[in-house]
């Protein structure tokens, strides 16, 4: 009896004890980062019930005895070899946090309906891919991705959150508060344009420097080369595609604040008066160029409905030219010398004097799902991504040996295999431990280090548009864009002012002019803040 008491008076002291630890911690979430060097004490909120959560043990190592399996979301094609490298990449994460990851992939002719689909629809997954092209900010908004605490980030993936720099956390906050764990590494924005150098020289054409350059070679290309597209644009719903950022961000000093949106600003500018792009004279001349581009069959008459790879007809000689960053352009041109030598492909910069602007952290990037039952267990895969050189090796290289050779610490060799795993969105991993090809292009090389000695930072270089108050308006502005804009883009049709003037009246019609009205203020908000 004295016994039974003992043990009934014990249960109500941990009652007590529980019932008072549950009213002392509250769910208090912080939106300031603190600084890489400031210690920050592991999370002690309450975590959801049917969550595989790890805890803080008494020796500072996180539980992870339960076996969780995470799901990721990932944008672009799914490798060939992918169940071969995943399998690799899961022997890893189960010795190191007993866990398993599955990929989802969204192909790059549809992503930008399937994206957003998957959010809405509160689909089961733990990550996904996202970037500011992407719609990372309005997604945020809405509410898709989980909130990402500096405990959260303390305790789950303490490398990258001692290695990351204050600025790139900051950059990828949306109203203060954190939803992504951005990449680990700069990257330049900058567009380029690949094209055969070997036909340029067979019709005698000059040096592609410049748009009217280039212009001339797409033409000549259309009246002599029978069976080759001189140029084929990039699958998806881009509102503004490649070409466009050459030709009106890049040649005019521009940025654009959403590619799904019309508005641009001039970088120089310190007031950051936003316009829109459509009502200006340089839109309107781009749209004559493009015109003249379509009547001599620059592109495809089927433009607006293909699907292909651009990257893939161009190493096949399909097509004549493309347009993408200098990153995956050299990778491209890499794997050309070495597959199809018959084929003399170079780069060309057809704006070599504007300013050059490089990619915020938000560029590339991993959020978690707003719904995920093991967001702590995804941040440490995260965190093993970024930093544990064996699994960030096979995340973004594959299986070495077979997908590549290592050489010394920071490059690789091609295997010629390497095609069979790659074109997905592994970039939101990117981090100080990603190798470079040896075989890089020279030219590649040297256009990085003279970018970088050009790259020029504006007042709104870390600007984030809050669309909460015009959320109808801007989902009606991109459809009309999407109806309206692409195909006079196209050279579809036939009227270029009566064209321009129905794309105008449609957005004005949409609300673009109350959008454009929110984002001045909060800009002026933001830049009287500086």
């Amino acid at each position: 009896m004295q016994k039974k008491s003992k043990l009934v008076l014990l249960a109500l002291i941990l009652s007590m004890v529980m019932i008072l630890s549950a009213c002392g911690s509250g769910n208090k979430t912080t939106t300031e980062s603190a600084k890489p060097s400031e210690s920050v004490k592991p999370a002690e909120s309450a975590k959801p019930a049917d969550s595989a959560a790890p805890v803080v043990e008494g020796d500072g190592k996180l539980d992870t005895s339960k076996e969780v399996k995470l799901k990721m979301v990932f944008v672009g094609p799914k490798p060939v070899d992918y169940e071969l490298v995943f399998a690799e990449i899961n022997k890893k994460l189960k010795e190191k946090i007993n866990a398993t990851i599955e990929g989802e992939f969204l192909d790059w002719s549809d992503w930008a309906q399937k994206y957003p689909l998957k959010l809405a629809a509160n689909e089961d997954f733990d990550l996904i891919y996202s970037a500011n092209w992407a719609g990372y900010s309005d997604q945020a908004l809405k509410g898709g991705f989980l909130e990402l605490t500096d405990e959260l980030l303390a305790t789950n993936m303490p490398a990258t959150w001692e290695k990351m720099s204050k600025v790139s956390w900051d950059q990828a906050k949306v109203n203060g508060k954190l939803y992504m764990v951005p990449q680990n590494k700069g990257e330049s924005v900058e567009k380029l344009i690949m094209y055969r150098e070997d036909l340029r020289k067979k019709y005698d054409l000059p040096a592609i420097t410049s748009p009217e350059a280039y212009a001339n070679y797409l033409k000549a290309i259309a009246k002599n080369e029978k069976g080759i597209i001189p140029f084929t644009p990039e699958t998806g719903d881009w509102k503004f595609h490649n070409l466009d950022r050459v030709l009106l961000k890049q040649k005019s000093d521009w940025n654009m604040l959403d590619f799904d949106l019309p508005f641009g600003f001039k970088l120089t500018d310190e007031k950051g008066q936003i316009f829109n792009v459509y009502e200006t004279p340089e839109f309107k001349e781009l749209l004559a160029y493009y015109k003249d581009l379509a009547d001599n069959n620059a592109w495809s008459k089927n433009v607006l409905n293909s699907k292909n790879d651009h990257l893939q007809d161009f190493k096949e000689g399909k097509t004549a030219s493309v347009t993408h960053n200098l990153g995956s352009l050299g990778a491209k041109m890499a794997e050309m010398r070495r597959d199809k030598p018959e084929f003399e492909v170079a780069l060309a910069d057809i704006t070599p004097d504007a300013k050059k602007s490089e990619a915020v952290s938000t560029q590339n990037g991993t959020s978690i799902h707003a719904t995920s039952k093991n967001p702590e267990r995804a941040l440490m895969l995260i965190d093993l991504m970024q930093n544990d050189k064996e699994l960030h090796g096979l995340m973004m290289n594959g299986i070495a040996g077979t997908h590549y050779e290592p050489v010394g610490d920071d490059k690789f060799k091609s295997t010629g295999k390497d095609v069979n795993y790659t074109g997905f969105s592994n970039w939101s991993f990117n981090s100080p431990l990603n190798r470079d090809n040896e075989s890089f292009p020279q030219e590649g090389v040297d256009l990085t280090k003279l970018w970088a000695g050009k790259v020029y930072h504006y007042p709104l270089e870390t600007f984030v548009f809050n669309n909460a108050n015009v959320k109808t308006e801007v989902a009606n502005v991109s459809n009309v864009m999407l109806r309206y804009a692409i195909p006079l883009e196209y050279g579809v049709i036939k009227d270029i002012d009566k064209g321009l003037t129905d794309l105008n009246k449609q957005l004005k019609a949409a609300g673009v002019e109350k959008i454009q009205k929110e984002i001045q203020t909060q800009i002026d908000a933001f830049l009287a803040k500086k």
